[in-house]
């Protein structure tokens, strides 16, 4: 039990210690910075997707022979269609634009800026809950290391998004211990998620394929919507591309490493 829950917790201290930054750091993260940390964290995402999340499912799925990946790709579908549903109704602002998505509403542009982040941690929290489900269930090749792999990797990409979350809500002239209370507040989503993925695999544990797939699909679809966009913005730079591939390089060693 004691495994379970410091699993579905590490991402959210990694989280909330990025926050607590802002109460030492007196400027707003320089672009480049945001630019080369979101990028990072878009290849840690993408990595934990395939490796800790789509080749389980397929590999739990594979008494199935050659249709082994209709489990797989379905979950992956559902998973888009489920943020693809929530980005077009929960009232949200990414940072760095005034335009608000989803439904419209009178929350103040503070709230929108924590509910784009909310939307952003919680397929990261689902791909834990379903990793951790899958270990819990043994009947999937997800070992205790491999598990906890996938919480450190999301852990040390949410170091940096904190900070990254709670600094723009100090240019916004948010006090900086609020700030670092709505960021911390954006990644309270990331165990809710977690344990209410690992209730309903639980529940049904055939349908764990299908599961991994959801968490892979929602974490695709936070990449290529928000993530990927962010880490190009601006000027042309190579430094979210070069972030990219280092997250996505660290988050093989440690599947493959603690695997």
């Amino acid at each position: 039990m004691m495994q379970l829950l410091s699993g579905i917790l590490i991402p959210f201290l990694g989280t909330s210690l990025g926050a607590s930054g802002a109460l030492f750091m007196k400027k707003n993260m320089n672009l480049s910075v945001q630019r080369g940390l979101t990028g990072f964290a878009a290849g840690v995402m993408v990595a934990a997707s395939v490796w800790s999340l789509i080749i389980p499912a397929l590999e739990q799925s594979q008494d199935m022979g050659r249709f082994a990946f209709v489990p797989v790709l379905i979950g992956l579908w559902l998973g888009v269609a489920f943020l693809l549903l929530l980005d077009h109704v929960v009232p949200h602002m990414h940072r760095n634009t005034t335009e608000t998505e989803g439904q419209s509403s009178h929350f103040s542009r503070t709230l929108m800026l924590v509910l784009a982040v909310a939307l952003h941690n919680l397929p990261e929290g689902m791909a834990v809950g379903a990793v951790y489900a899958g270990f819990m269930s043994g009947e999937a090749p997800i070992s205790a290391m491999g598990a906890a792999a996938l919480s450190i990797g999301i852990a040390i990409q949410n170091f940096p998004e904190g900070a990254i979350i709670s600094m723009p809500l100090r240019s916004e002239g948010v006090p900086r211990s609020k700030a670092v209370f709505y960021g911390i507040l954006s990644g309270a989503v990331e165990p809710v998620g977690a344990l209410l993925t690992i209730l309903a695999a639980g529940i049904v544990v055939p349908l764990l394929p299908y599961f991994l797939g959801f968490a892979a699909g929602a974490m695709l679809y936070v990449v290529a919507e928000e993530l990927i966009p962010d880490m190009s913005r601006g000027d042309h730079s190579h430094v979210g591309v070069l972030l990219f591939a280092l997250g996505f390089t660290m988050m093989v060693i440690l599947d493959v490493a603690l695997g």
